[in-house]
C-alpha cells in the first residue's frame, strides 16, 4: 500500500499524513540465510548493489528482503506504449567535466530532430552511463509509454554520462556545469527544453539525488523534479563511510545536502517515491518531512510503500513519474 505525504500517491488518491513505516523484521531464518545469499543479493541488485556494499549493509540482506516479499511491486506493463520515435546518441567534449561524454536523445511517437519539445533529463545512477539511466526502458520507449490509458504529452528525453561523483561539484569534474552549461545548451540549439517551463529532470538512486539537487540549485531553471529511490544520506558522516566519494569534502556536503535546501522547491513540483525497505528510506523520509508546505508553494506528491532499491521499484515507479513530469511541462510557444 502507498503511503502519503503532502500530496498525491503514485496511484493518484488523496492527501494525507505520513503513516508509519513498516519495517523488516529480522528473524532466526533470516539470519541463519545471510551468509548462503550474499552473492545472490549483489546479483539481484545490480546498479543498486554497488551502493548496498558500500553503506555496509548485510549481505544478503536484498536477496532475502526478495525472497520475504519485502520487495514485491505490482509490475507495469511497459509494453503498453505507441509506437516508439527516433532515438539518437552522440558524444561531446565537457569542459567542465574534463572528459569526453555521451548521450542519448528519445523522441516522442511521431516527431523527431527539428521539433521543437519540452526536454527531460534523466540522470543515472551510481556505476551508470547514459545508456542505462532509466530502468528496462531506452529513451524513446520512455516518451512513447502510455500511462493510464493515455499517451504521454509529446516530450523528448535525454540522457548523458554524469560520472559516479553524484552528480555534485568535485574538483576537476564539476557534472551540473556539465548540465546547465553544456548539455542543455545543446538540446536548446535542437529546440528542445526551449521556452518557459520547458525543462523537467528526473533520476534513479543517485540520478533521484541529483536531479533534486539539480532543481534546487536551478528552479528557475527546471519547471519539475521526479526523484526514483534518492540516494539521499543523512550526514557527511554517513556518507563518507558509505561511499568516500560522493562529496569531496563536509563543506560540499553542506552545500549540496538536498534536505538542507529543500525549501528552494518551494514553486517547484516535485514528485518523489521510495521503497520503505529502501536503505535510503530514513534519508528520503528527511527530505519529504523538509518540503515547503506554505500556502503559496505547490505541494509534492510523496510515495511511500512496499519496495527495496531494486529495479522493479525503480521500473514499477517509471511510468508514473514521467507522466507527473508530462503534465508540468508547458509545451513551448
Amino acid at each position: 500500500m502507498a503511503r502519503q505525504y503532502g500530496g498525491r500517491t503514485a496511484d493518484g488518491t488523496g492527501t494525507g499524513g505520513m503513516a508509519a513505516p513498516r519495517r523488516g523484521h529480522a528473524t532466526r531464518r533470516r539470519v541463519l540465510r545471510y551468509g548462503l545469499a550474499g552473492v545472490a543479493a549483489l546479483a539481484a541488485a545490480g546498479m543498486a548493489g554497488f551502493e548496498f556494499v558500500e553503506r555496509g549493509l548485510l549481505p544478503g540482506k536484498s536477496a532475502l528482503d526478495q525472497i520475504d516479499g519485502a520487495c514485491d511491486v505490482p509490475r507495469p506493463d511497459l509494453t503498453a506504449y505507441a509506437p516508439v520515435g527516433p532515438q539518437l546518441s552522440g558524444t561531446f567534449y565537457s569542459a567542465a567535466r574534463r572528459t569526453t561524454v555521451g548521450y542519448t536523445i528519445g523522441y516522442p511517437p511521431g516527431h523527431g530532430p527539428g521539433d521543437r519539445l519540452p526536454l527531460v533529463i534523466a540522470l543515472h545512477g551510481f556505476g551508470g552511463s547514459h545508456l542505462d539511466a532509466l530502468s528496462g526502458l531506452s529513451p524513446a520507449g520512455a516518451v512513447a509509454l502510455r500511462f493510464g490509458g493515455q499517451p504521454l504529452p509529446p516530450m523528448a528525453l535525454v540522457t548523458v554520462d554524469g560520472g559516479g561523483g553524484y552528480w555534485n561539484p568535485h574538483p576537476g569534474d564539476n557534472p551540473q556545469a556539465m548540465l546547465t552549461g553544456e548539455l542543455i545548451p545543446m538540446c536548446q540549439r535542437k529546440g528542445l527544453g526551449a521556452g518557459r517551463k520547458g525543462i523537467g529532470v528526473m533520476g534513479i538512486s543517485m540520478g533521484g539525488y541529483g536531479a533534486i539537487l539539480l532543481a534546487e540549485k536551478y528552479p528557475q531553471l527546471i519547471a519539475a523534479v521526479a526523484a526514483i529511490s534518492p540516494a539521499i544520506w543523512t550526514s557527511y558522516a554517513e556518507a563518507r563511510s558509505a561511499n568516500a566519494g560522493a562529496y569531496a569534502s563536509a563543506a560540499d556536503f553542506a552545500a549540496d545536502d538536498v534536505v538542507t535546501h529543500a525549501a528552494a522547491l518551494a514553486k517547484t513540483p516535485v514528485r518523489v517515491a521510495s521503497g520503505d525497505d529502501d536503505p535510503f528510506y530514513p534519508g528520503v523520509q528527511s527530505f519529504a518531512r523538509a518540503l515547503p508546505r506554505n500556502p503559496g508553494g505547490i505541494p509534492a506528491e510523496v510515495s511511500f510503500g512496499s519496495g527495496c532499491h531494486t529495479a522493479p521499484f525503480f521500473t514499477a515507479q517509471e511510468p508514473p513519474s514521467l507522466a507527473f513530469l508530462a503534465r508540468h511541462l508547458a509545451v513551448p510557444a
